[in-house]
């Protein structure tokens, strides 16, 4: 069988060896048969393989032979080139020369905006950029050429999804979570609030607008409603990144123009459906309505599918580092077009599959890829939406319209009106829910930046003239509706947000102080639903992030990282860039080792201070450093059980030590309200560190009660330095056996002041004082009386009292 088998295989070696044998694949090849391909043998196979003619002589494979064989073919003679190397050919790099001459002329543009800074601080981009498009658009056309004009194709495979890609690497995802509920209500209830209003009102004007407009149905109108309803992405992002608005306001427009792509696709689809159908029924209805949770969450389920395998991928890049953008890249737009295959919301896959692979995907790759991932989306996007501007003024001039006043006014008119009344109710009902209400310059702000773009032109373009022959009417209205938002709006937003005085964007990153108070306040409110039993959005959100710690981060971060905190992680990637770039200045080369060093100290003990190379962190570093710390913050606790107050079980050591602390905090108080001046409170105990004070400065007049026979006397050296823990208890003495009986009116026990019985008769007054003119009572006297220093001794008063 091998014996067989090997002279075909032979055959067909040398029919791929030889030259100009086997099957051609190049077809510029096939118009020369007679000069490329000898005629074949008697015995050769048919198929295309022919066996392998005699080999040629030294004769007839000299070069100088090869003109006669040029001349012999049945063709005609190749046109002679005047130089044997230049010449043109224009058609061959016609596509891509275009391509780059006009992405080359938008980002001139774009440069020479931002040079002159006086007409970018008053002109939006976006407006110079359609202006640029009707200037080329009109130079082409007067020039006898026919202008390019932005397909729907082209914008929808191509320009729109780097802008939806970079919007969705890159949301804040916090602020779009904590507000995914108001989102919701504008992008969903706002847009089919907006659809059905303008298209019921058009098609009432259609009925009243004259002859030109009744054959325009309600199908028709609803399709034109659903079309002009929604909210741009592209022009919300040229325009809100501008005037900087701040985060809340931005989020919930931006937002909106992201998801309410789900409903303008659906309605789109099912009106451009309806509009083949003799009688739609209410099956129909209900389908279309079905189909909204279809469209938007199959887009959302194949966003996810397409990020968990790019973090997958992303794993085992680790040698090949120059292809890991690559696959960020190629992943999210694979999940773009799988979504569009079937229909589905492409916009909502983009951001599902750029929310979920961007935490994984950056723990795997390398610094260098994320910087190249983050500038070349920036780029890429701003490319796209420079294009798709200036296409669009191009286009205006190149296309075909059909001007109708009454359809076109009414159609600005009903936009502007369905806008506001829809943002005014839908407002009103979300801030019964909302902890941050929507104040009336907020309201303002996000009606005034419902700005239309080219998704809506894209979308009228799709439109079928066999369906809708007034597509050219259709065209010319969105125009106007998306020139009036550009360019008036968007031109006098920033004035208005100035004089309304709207919070602008905090230009500034949070300090690490505001980051760890406000990680702080998300614990403190998930332990708050945890002790309640309440279930919120704190309490999913900590479920979500057990979860993805314990299983999910496992099995998309590579190596140890997935176990290792964060924080110790970058400590080690710091490490090393500060060794890299140790390295690479020549600063390690002059640190010895470790023998090194020991030998030169023994020979040079004076040591050289050797300056220590700080890497300065950048911007890109602080955050990193913020998110790292907002992430390894103290976690709350594990949730054992549910529980409410009715529930708890009481502590028996809880009422113990609720009044320990109560004792102590009255002791604390007590002590601070502790008199500062010399006075003696009545009925009130000294400490023992007062009593010793005062017996030091006066024995005399401190005496035991002569009630308080009964009681424990202290004796106390007033000399001692001892404290006042360290009193020594002696000569107690019961009471009643001083001499005196106890005195039942007396209950306080300590010492006290006791005046002295006055003299008899005939003694001297000098050396035996009596009861008011004694040294110690006048003292005493003065010293209630008056708290300041003690006055000098007075004439008559002995210097030395008696018994001192």
């Amino acid at each position: 069988m091998a014996a067989l088998l090997l002279p075909w295989v032979l055959l067909v070696l040398l029919g791929s060896l030889l030259p100009g044998q086997g099957l051609q694949a190049n077809p510029m090849l096939a118009s020369e048969p007679s000069r490329r391909h000898p005629a074949p043998l008697p015995g050769g196979e048919p198929g295309g393989i022919t066996a392998a003619p005699p080999p040629a002589t030294a004769q007839e494979m000299h070069p100088l032979n090869k003109q006669a064989a040029n001349h012999s073919g049945e063709g005609h003679q190749k046109h002679r080139k005047a130089f044997p190397v230049l010449d043109i050919d224009y058609d061959r790099i016609r596509i891509p020369f275009e391509i780059s001459l006009w992405i080359l002329l938008a980002c001139l543009m774009k440069l020479g905006f931002h040079v002159i800074p006086s007409v970018s601080n008053i002109v939006p981009e976006s407006c110079l950029l359609i202006v640029v498009g009707l200037l080329v658009g009109g130079l082409i056309k007067g020039v006898g050429e026919k202008p390019p004009i932005l397909r729907s194709e082209i914008f929808f495979l191509f320009l729109l999804p780097p802008i939806i890609l970079d919007a969705g690497y890159f949301l804040p995802l916090r602020q779009f979570t904590e507000n995914l509920g108001t989102i919701l209500i504008f992008a969903v209830v706002g847009t089919l609030w907006n659809a059905f209003f303008l298209g019921g009102l058009m098609y009432a004007v259609c009925q009243i607008g004259g002859s030109g407009l009744n054959h325009i149905g309600l199908l028709a109108n609803l399709l034109f409603g659903s079309i002009i309803s929604a909210v741009d992405p592209v022009a919300v992002l040229a325009v809100f990144e501008e005037i900087h608005i701040n985060e809340l306001l931005h989020i919930l427009v931006f937002g909106e123009s992201l998801l309410n792509d789900a409903v303008t696709v659906v309605l789109y689809h099912l009106f451009e459906e309806f509009a083949n159908f003799e009688q739609v029924t209410i099956i129909d209805i209900i389908l279309g309505f079905l189909s909204f949770f279809v469209v938007s969450l199959g887009g959302v389920f194949v966003g996810v599918i397409y990020g968990l395998v790019a973090a997958f991928t992303s794993r085992f890049t680790s040698h090949i580092r120059v292809i890991e953008p690559l696959f960020v890249f190629l992943y999210s737009y694979m999940a773009y077009l799988s979504a569009e295959l079937f229909h589905l919301s492409g916009i909502m896959a983009l951001i599902a599959s750029g929310v979920v692979m961007r935490p994984y995907v950056e723990a795997n790759i390398s610094h260098k890829s994320h910087t190249t991932i983050k500038y070349f989306l920036k780029m890429w996007s701003s490319v796209s939406e420079t294009l798709i501007f200036i296409f669009l003024g191009v286009s205006t001039v190149a296309g075909q319209h059909y001007w109708n006043w009454t359809f076109v006014i009414s159609t600005l008119l009903f936009c502007l009106i369905a806008r506001v009344l829809g943002v005014l109710v839908l407002t009103w009902f979300i801030n019964k829910f909302r902890i941050v209400k929507l104040t009336p310059k907020d309201q303002f702000i996000i009606a005034y930046g419902g700005l239309r773009g080219a998704i809506a032109f894209s979308l009228c373009y799709l439109l079928d003239y066999e369906h809708f022959d007034m597509r050219d009417m259709f065209l010319t209205a969105i125009i106007t509706v998306i020139f009036f938002t550009v360019f008036v709006q968007g031109m006098t937003i920033r004035p208005l947000v100035d004089l309304l005085a709207v919070k602008k964007k905090q230009e500034t990153k949070r300090s690490i102080n505001e980051e760890i108070h406000t990680q702080f306040l998300d614990h403190l409110l998930t332990g708050i639903e945890d002790i309640c039993g309440h279930y919120g959005h704190h309490h999913w959100k900590d479920k979500l992030n057990r979860f993805n710690k314990k299983y999910v981060k496992k099995c998309l971060i590579a190596g140890e990282r997935s176990k290792e905190p964060q924080l110790i992680a970058f400590y080690h990637k710091m490490e090393m860039k500060q060794a890299i770039e140790l390295v690479e200045s020549g600063g390690l080369g002059k640190i010895p080792s470790a023998v090194s060093t020991v030998s030169i100290q023994n020979i040079n003990p004076k040591n050289v201070p050797v300056e220590r190379v700080i890497p300065v962190l950048s911007k890109d570093k602080e955050e990193e450093i913020r998110k790292i710390l907002r992430n390894n913050l103290q976690k709350t606790r594990q949730r054992l059980r549910s529980y409410n107050r009715h529930t708890l079980v009481a502590d028996p050591y809880e009422e113990a030590w609720n009044q320990m602390l109560l004792r102590r905090q009255k002791a604390r108080q007590m002590e601070r309200s502790k008199p500062t001046y010399l006075t003696v409170p009545a009925h009130k105990l000294d400490s023992p560190t007062m009593s010793r004070a005062r017996i030091g400065s006066d024995p005399l007049a401190y005496e035991p009660k002569p009630d308080s026979e009964n009681l424990p006397i202290i004796t106390i050296d007033p000399a001692s330095p001892q404290s006042p823990e360290s009193v020594d208890l002696s000569n107690e003495v019961p009471k009643g056996c001083g001499g005196l009986p106890p005195s039942p009116e007396e209950d306080e026990e300590g010492l006290v002041m006791r005046v002295k019985e006055p003299s008899s008769p005939g003694t001297d007054d000098v050396f035996t004082p009596g009861t008011s003119d004694s040294p110690s009572s006048q003292r005493m006297l003065r010293c209630l009386s008056d708290p300041g220093p003690r006055p000098e001794p007075e004439e008559g008063e002995p210097f030395i009292p008696k018994g001192q």
